[in-house]
């Protein structure tokens, strides 16, 4: 599984490209604002607090993309190159067949379809240039509008799993359509 070329994946009316440092202010505000993180829990160790520390996540990204450990894009309008969210796959199984999926987004932009679009575009690309079995998706339990998303983008709710690291998260799981 090669990122390189990194893979930009265009839609109707978005592009999601690589993140780069130049994106520094954008990350720190999808990792810091209130409303966009109201539903995640994060260690205090992985907390965005400052530029410096979007400059280490930004990093970290490369470092993951470079070790095939994950892939994270930049959801962007088509006719602006500014950052107004982000979604990734990560959190390959072993036999890389699964990858977990996340997401972030501006608050200005919910409500407008584009994660969805983002997501659609995402799934296909796992599903059919990384060859996953399953997409998987970890969201609070009380986070109505992620859970619609993923129920609305093909995931079940998968009630017999449990997050052994946050009690408070449903698992949400889509698998490839049999041919």
């Amino acid at each position: 599984m090669k990122f390189t070329p990194f893979p930009e994946l265009k839609t109707e009316r978005l592009l999601l490209r690589k993140i780069e440092t130049t994106d520094c202010d954008v990350i720190l505000f999808l990792r810091s604002d209130e409303t966009v993180n109201a539903y995640i829990e994060r260690p205090e160790s992985r907390k965005t607090k400052n530029k410096a520390d979007a400059l280490k996540f930004i990093e970290k990204i490369e470092e993951n993309l470079d070790t095939e450990q994950s892939i994270a894009w930049g959801i962007t309008l088509q006719n602006n190159p500014q950052i107004i969210g982000t979604i990734c796959l990560w959190n390959f199984s072993e036999d890389r067949k699964t990858a977990e999926v996340g997401y972030d987004l501006n608050p200005k932009f919910h409500k407008k379809g584009i994660m969805s679009e983002a997501l659609k575009a995402t799934i296909n690309y796992g599903f059919n240039s990384l060859n996953l079995n399953k997409i998987e998706a970890f969201t609070h339990k009380n986070n109505e509008s992620s859970k619609h998303l993923l129920e609305k983008n093909g995931f079940k709710h998968g009630a017999h799993r449990k997050d052994l690291d946050n009690n408070a998260n449903f698992i949400f799981e889509r698998y490839k359509a049999a041919l």
